[in-house]
């Protein structure tokens, strides 16, 4: 293709791309770097007719949007804003680290710091979440590609049915059925004995639900892919393998999945960086008192008392960095195969 007509074909992704990712992303590294103003202070007399006078601080509202107006981006705070306790926390992570306390009692001081507690979480959801999902896809669509072609129909939209469902509404309807009034809920508290066991007084019963409901939600899509390259697999190399003896399990290993690699390279680098963004079942189960995510901290700055930019902006770009190493390996593995292959 001459180089005139490819940049013509990819000129429309490039203008899409720097409009609607690269500035924003630029924006929000700016906005990062600075806070809010402090509402400037003003002493007043105050005098009562018989109480005689008195001094207090009162805020300037005049002056204070004044200087809003006149820097509208807040004051310059350099990196301060990623090393509070809010985010990197590096003195306060030194002050536990040098203390002489044992593992558990600074590993749960560790949790108290919101950042590191929602980093925990987001990262176990994701080396959880990921490789279970990718094995019950891969399960479902060897089980849908054996059945007979009049029952894979109703069976593949079945399957589909958890990526059809909003994420918000299923993360809800698991959440009513986790409560104690619901059936899950009520079950689990006959099993254990337990009438006060619930979903938000358990922060380990918290943790198994989202993280069941992120397999859950995320299987369809691996199963999707899998079973469309299921469908690629080569009829003959099947039947070389069925006549030299080998088995079903022998099949699936030596033939199938080899084919199904470069397949599932591409599901894990998907659903690593779907997953590391996790927000919506922390919504929906109203578990920010259990368990937090790098998503919920930007929500949770955007939609405070006061919006805090600059913290939302430290914690966006910090979530950039992580997706970014978490895929690194895969990325770079890839990359060694399609050079190799080149070669």
């Amino acid at each position: 293709m001459p180089n005139k007509t490819f940049f013509a074909f990819i000129l429309p992704s490039l203008i899409a791309m720097v409009l609607f990712i690269a500035l924003p992303i630029v924006s929000v590294v700016v906005q990062s770097l600075y806070v809010s103003h402090e509402q400037i202070l003003v002493e007043v007399e105050n005098c009562q007719p018989f109480g005689g006078c008195s001094t207090e601080l009162r805020v300037d509202s005049a002056a204070t949007a004044a200087l809003r107006d006149e820097q509208p981006l807040g004051r310059f705070n350099g990196l301060g804003t990623y090393v509070n306790r809010a985010h990197l926390a590096t003195t306060e992570l030194g002050v536990i680290l040098s203390s002489e306390r044992s593992f558990g009692e600074k590993w749960g001081q560790i949790l108290n710091l919101p950042f590191y507690k929602a980093l925990i979480f987001t990262l176990v959801y994701c080396f959880f979440v990921t490789p279970l999902a990718m094995a019950l896809g891969f399960t479902i669509a060897l089980a849908v590609n054996a059945l007979p072609k009049v029952t894979k129909g109703p069976i593949i939209f079945f399957s589909l049915l958890p990526m059809i469902i909003t994420p918000l509404i299923g993360s809800l309807i698991l959440y009513w059925m986790l409560s104690p009034n619901g059936i899950l809920g009520a079950t689990i508290q006959h099993i254990f004995n337990d009438p006060t066991l619930s979903l938000r007084a358990s922060p380990a019963l918290t943790w198994g639900a989202l993280l069941t409901y992120g397999v859950w939600t995320n299987a369809p899509f691996s199963f999707v892919v899998f079973y469309a390259g299921l469908q690629t697999v080569p009829g003959d190399t099947l039947e070389s393998a069925m006549i030299d003896g080998a088995s079903r399990w022998e099949r699936i290993r030596y033939v199938i999945i080899p084919h199904l690699a470069p397949l599932a390279t591409f599901v894990a680098l998907v659903q690593l960086m779907d997953n590391f963004r996790v927000f919506e079942p922390i919504v929906g189960f109203s578990a920010e008192a259990n368990a937090t995510s790098l998503s919920w901290l930007i929500y949770n700055d955007l939609t405070g008392d006061s919006q805090q930019f600059g913290s939302a902006g430290a914690t966006s770009v910090l979530t950039i960095l992580g997706v970014v190493i978490l895929l690194s390996p895969v990325l770079v593995r890839t990359w060694r195969e399609f050079k190799h292959k080149a070669v």
